[in-house]
């Protein structure tokens, strides 16, 4: 594991390596998420405020869900 033993710069300053899923797995937990909200902004339910469909709309737009 070459995050175990840190190498240092050569300005003595330590740079930290991190494993590829430690950067991914909170980019697909946040996708995720966005995914599952999108379908409640398609049923526009009664209850919702007009400005949080619209967020999510932008949202789902920005993420290319094609709302």
């Amino acid at each position: 594991m070459s995050a175990a033993h840190p190498r240092h710069a050569e300005n003595g300053a330590r740079t930290v390596r991190l494993p590829w899923w430690a950067v991914a797995l909170p980019v697909v937990s946040f996708v995720t998420l966005l995914f599952v909200m999108t379908p409640a902004a398609e049923a526009e339910a009664a209850g919702a405020p007009p400005a949080v469909l619209s967020v999510v709309h932008l949202l789902a737009r920005l993420v290319g869900a094609g709302v």
